[in-house]
């Protein structure tokens, strides 16, 4: 499905808020929140089943033990 996008002045998001965000999700709405004319934010729906996923959750590489002291030659080798 593809999302369609508005733009609205903040002033329209302030007064509107609660409706504009009902159709985000019921309409898969992208809406970019203006202020002079320039982007402010971005509210779009979210998606289906990732509601309390981690999305980092094994993006990290333990590439060993960076708490104990650093040996003399790799300090000399540091400085």
């Amino acid at each position: 499905m593809e999302v369609v996008m508005e733009k609205i002045p903040i002033s329209l998001f302030k007064a509107k808020c609660l409706r504009i965000l009902q159709e985000v999700h019921d309409k898969k709405k992208r809406v970019i929140v203006t202020k002079r004319g320039k982007p402010l934010a971005e509210i779009m729906p979210t998606d289906e089943g990732t509601e309390g996923k981690i999305p980092l959750r094994d993006t990290v590489l333990y590439m060993g033990d960076i708490i104990s002291p650093v040996a003399e030659e790799d300090w000399e080798a540091l400085k």
